[in-house]
């Protein structure tokens, strides 16, 4: 039986925690920081966790990570 691969692009984006659950950085930090307040870009910086509803699709892209 081949190899299962993950989604490169997927692994590089989300990894999962030790509890099982699939962490993922904020969106809206890459450019037109100008108008963004620094209270705003600084709660940008920090991780979060992905919502239940996208999970299941989330990990099937990571299956071996």
């Amino acid at each position: 039986m081949p190899k299962m691969k993950s989604n490169r692009a997927a692994s590089k984006r989300f990894k999962k925690t030790g509890t099982g659950k699939v962490k993922r950085r904020k969106a809206y930090k890459s450019h037109i920081l100008t108008k963004k307040t620094t209270k705003r870009k600084r709660h940008l910086r920090k991780s979060t966790l992905v919502s239940k509803a996208d999970e299941g699709r989330i990990r099937r892209l990571i299956p071996g990570s």
